[in-house]
C-alpha cells in the first residue's frame, strides 16, 4: 500500500467521540456536569433526558481510550445523584455503551468496528432492567445487537441502540449521530438550544451545586439535608472517592481521577452542608 493510500486509510477512520446522556433535565445536569472539569454542550434529548457532548480532550490530547474515560464519568455523575447516566462511546476500533447508576456497579456491552459482538447477553439484560424498559419488546430488541449480522457495523449497531432508547423517552437532537466526530456533534449541537458547560474552578462549581440544591433542582440528591441520612450519603461518597482517586492515579487513569475527585467533592459539599443546615 502506498503512502498516499496508507494517509487516506487512516483519515477513513471514525474518529473517537462520545455522548453523555442524563436521565435529568438540563438544569439538573448543567452544575453536576461541571464537576467533571471538561469543556461540553449540553441540550435537552427528550421529556426527562439531556445529552452532553464533550470536546473530546482526554482521549484526543492525552492519548487515554475514550471507553475508560467515559465510564470514568458517568460513574462521578451516577454516584453523586439520583439519575442514572449512560455513555455512548467509539472509536476506530470498537464502539459500544456503560451505564452507570448509583453505586452499583457500571454495565455496558461492546461491538468491533465490523458490528461483531464483543459483550455478554447477561450485560443487556441488566442494562434493560436498570433503565426500566420493556422485558418483552425493548429486550427482543436488545438481543438482537447482541446476534452476528455481516450487515451491521458498529454504527448500525449503534443506531439499533438508540432505536430502542427512544421508547425510554430519548429523543437526540436532529444530527446528534453516534459514530460521528466530536466536531460534528458539537455543530450539531450548536444549531439547537444548548447551555456550554465551562470549569470555572471548584468554589464557582460548589456554588452552583448548592443553588441547585436550595433550588430544588437536585431533586431527591439531599432529600434529608442536614439529617443523618445526608451525612452518611457523603460520608458514603468520600469513602467511595478516596480509593478511587488513588486508584486512578496508579493507573495514570484522567476519567477515574475525575471520577474519584467528583466523589470526593460531593461528599465535603454534602458533610459541609449539613453543618451549616442543621435540622430543625
Amino acid at each position: 500500500m502506498s503512502t498516499e493510500e496508507s494517509r487516506s486509510a487512516r483519515q477513513a477512520r471514525p474518529a473517537p467521540g462520545a455522548l453523555l446522556l442524563c436521565r435529568a433535565e438540563p438544569e439538573t445536569v448543567a452544575s453536576a456536569a461541571q464537576l467533571l472539569r471538561e469543556h461540553m454542550l449540553l441540550a435537552s434529548a427528550g421529556g426527562e433526558w439531556s445529552v452532553l457532548v464533550p470536546e473530546g480532550g482526554p482521549w484526543q490530547e492525552g492519548g487515554e481510550p475514550v471507553d475508560r474515560v467515559l465510564t470514568g464519568w458517568a460513574t462521578a455523575l451516577a454516584v453523586a445523584h439520583p439519575w442514572p447516566v449512560l455513555a455512548l462511546w467509539w472509536d476506530a476500533d470498537r464502539a459500544g455503551f456503560t451505564l452507570a447508576s448509583g453505586f452499583r456497579r457500571p454495565v455496558g456491552y461492546v461491538w468491533l468496528a465490523n458490528g461483531t459482538p464483543a459483550g455478554e447477553d447477561e450485560a443487556m439484560r441488566t442494562f434493560a432492567g436498570r433503565l426500566g424498559l420493556d422485558p418483552v419488546l425493548d429486550m427482543q430488541s436488545l438481543d438482537e445487537l447482541t446476534r452476528s449480522d455481516s450487515a451491521a457495523d458498529a454504527r448500525a449497531r449503534m443506531r439499533g441502540l438508540i432505536a430502542v432508547l427512544t421508547r425510554a423517552g430519548v429523543s437526540l437532537p436532529p444530527g446528534l449521530t453516534p459514530g460521528e466526530s466530536a466536531e460534528s456533534l458539537h455543530e450539531a449541537v450548536r444549531d439547537q438550544p444548548h447551555v456550554r458547560i465551562e470549569w470555572s474552578g471548584w468554589r464557582d462549581a460548589f456554588r452552583a451545586e448548592l443553588d441547585a440544591i436550595e433550588g430544588g433542582h437536585l431533586g431527591p440528591w439531599l432529600p434529608w439535608a442536614g439529617g443523618p441520612k445526608a451525612r452518611v450519603l457523603a460520608l458514603a461518597q468520600v469513602a467511595a472517592g478516596l480509593p478511587l482517586t488513588v486508584w486512578g492515579l496508579r493507573r495514570r487513569s484522567g476519567g477515574w481521577i475525575v471520577a474519584g475527585t467528583v466523589l470526593l467533592a460531593h461528599g465535603v459539599l454534602g458533610l459541609a452542608y449539613s453543618a451549616v443546615r442543621p435540622l430543625d
